[in-house]
């Protein structure tokens, strides 16, 4: 297995010709801090828990998705585009690549859900939600429809603050993941992705009422968050998966 590779904050490849474009837009990461034991058993065989200072971290990012793409066409501007907040896992595989592994992708459209999850075999899932900004304070809704567990949901609010100059090299290693890792016939697939460097700026937690984690399978957080962050966004390209040999898929 090799060693893990260096966490940088700009992508390490340019994706030239991408599988879809994109754009993450109005972002607010919340992550707990996990042993590395508790989540390993989660994990697509052939990848484990990537860690900073000896622990991972769970994951609770709500966004916007917009103007989702297929290779170089113009964005969709409806289908394409719609609130997200997704459950995710930090991991590494016996090539060093680090990437984030998706519990569950609650998402606001039925047919991006249901090509999700047939094309790319990824834990999408059919909810309500709406993203608002108030003043200064960004609101983030979700109430799960289906697959089940059917009302599972979250509520976050949080209040951006000012743009941080230099992040730490923890926010760097939540936020820098330049890659995916899936299940992929026994193996787990790895689906690189490359953007511009984050604005991050961190942020007040006003409020954070949620389930989904729990329903990912995961225990259900006792403590305040250990890092809080917003971002405005960046637009995405996202290469054509790789097998667990990290042969190309046809």
């Amino acid at each position: 297995m090799h060693e893990p590779a260096p966490v940088t904050p700009d992508a390490p490849g340019v994706i030239a010709s991408p599988l879809l474009t994109q754009q993450w837009l109005d972002l607010c990461f919340i992550h707990w801090s996990v042993a590395p034991g508790a989540v390993a058993g989660l994990l697509p065989r052939g990848t484990v828990p990537d860690t900073h200072d000896g622990v991972t971290y769970v994951g609770l990012v709500a966004f916007r998705m917009h103007r989702v793409g297929w290779l170089r066409l113009p964005g969709v501007p409806y289908l394409g585009s719609f609130p997200e907040t997704n459950v995710r896992l930090y991991s590494v595989d016996r090539h060093g690549r680090r990437g984030v592994v998706f519990r569950s992708m609650d998402a606001a459209r039925l047919i991006p859900v249901a090509m999700g999850r047939a094309g790319f075999r990824l834990p999408y899932l059919w909810s309500r939600m709406s993203v608002r900004t108030a003043g200064e304070t960004v609101t983030y809704t979700s109430s799960r429809r289906r697959p089940g567990p059917r009302g599972a949901y979250s509520r976050i609010a949080v209040r951006p603050g000012a743009r941080i100059e230099e992040p730490t090299a923890l926010e760097h290693f939540l936020t820098a993941r330049w890659g995916m890792h899936n299940a992929f016939f026994g193996g787990a697939a790895y689906l690189p992705n490359d953007h511009p460097r984050w604005p991050l700026h961190r942020a007040e937690l006003i409020k954070c009422e949620e389930n989904l984690i729990a329903a990912a399978g995961l225990p259900a957080p006792r403590e305040e968050p250990v890092s809080v962050l917003y971002s405005p966004g960046v637009p995405v390209r996202l290469g054509r998966p790789a097998r667990p040999a990290g042969i190309p898929t046809p």
